[in-house]
């Protein structure tokens, strides 16, 4: 059965959004031939056609999982990426890593969830005054290290188990965190550009992923169904 694509994107809101650009044909990865439309100057354009409809499958897969309670992990550390990823994620509930992806963040989740541990830890002293009452380098020091704890695993801090899906933005950037969902068998959605992988990823949403407002555009689209999704679950 072909999805509707109604409300999910329009042509205009991808043209506006310059999800249609591409990178230099020199770039360009062949797997991605099918999602190319044409180019244009020597850059790659990306078949919006075939943008809308992945972008509508992706769309309903990340609802459906949210309707059965599954959690679904936003990646994207790219500096035009962090802070959508970080917006978007705490927008619809879902969890986030938008700065370093570390290594084994996933295959070595038990090792992060002591990190994660100690982040709290480092709260809970922090909320209760303990850094008032400690010298002054010693509190230096542990606002530090929450600072820093904050910044790399703060978007996983309530995650307490694996994720069901990744969303991830820029696939070949994110190619640790690639590699660790194809070893656990975590499903991957992607935004691809035309240097991409489509083989890696589970379902690839061809388009920029350079572009501030392409990123918004896609990454938004799917926050909306994580969250519409949750509020089914919910009422249900």
């Amino acid at each position: 059965m072909r999805l509707s694509l109604m409300g999910v994107v329009t042509l205009d809101e991808m043209l506006e959004s310059g999800v249609h650009f591409g990178h230099q044909e020199k770039r360009w990865n062949p797997k991605m031939a099918k999602y190319i439309f044409t180019q244009r100057k020597g850059i790659h354009i990306i078949d919006l056609v075939k943008t809308a409809q992945l972008l509508t499958e992706a769309y309903h897969f990340i609802r459906l999982a949210a309707e059965k309670n599954k959690k679904i992990l936003f990646v994207g550390t790219k500096r035009q990426a962090a802070g959508i990823i970080e917006q978007e994620a705490e927008r619809c509930g879902a969890f986030y890593i938008n700065q370093r992806w570390l290594g084994g963040t996933l295959t070595n989740w038990s090792t992060i969830k002591t990190r994660v541990e100690r982040l709290k830890e480092l709260e809970v002293q922090e909320s209760s005054n303990g850094f008032d009452r400690l010298p002054k380098k010693e509190a230096a020091i542990l606002k530090r290290e929450l600072s820093k704890l904050r910044k790399s695993i703060g978007g996983i801090k309530l995650m307490n188990d694996l994720p069901d899906i990744v969303l991830i933005v820029d696939q070949k950037r994110e190619s640790t965190a690639v590699q660790e969902c194809l070893k656990l068998n975590i499903p991957i959605i992607a935004l691809l550009d035309t240097n991409g992988d489509p083989d890696v990823v589970d379902v690839p949403i061809p388009g920029n992923d350079d572009a501030v407002r392409s990123i918004k555009l896609i990454v938004s689209k799917l926050a909306d169904a994580f969250f519409e999704g949750s509020m089914k679950q919910m009422s249900d």
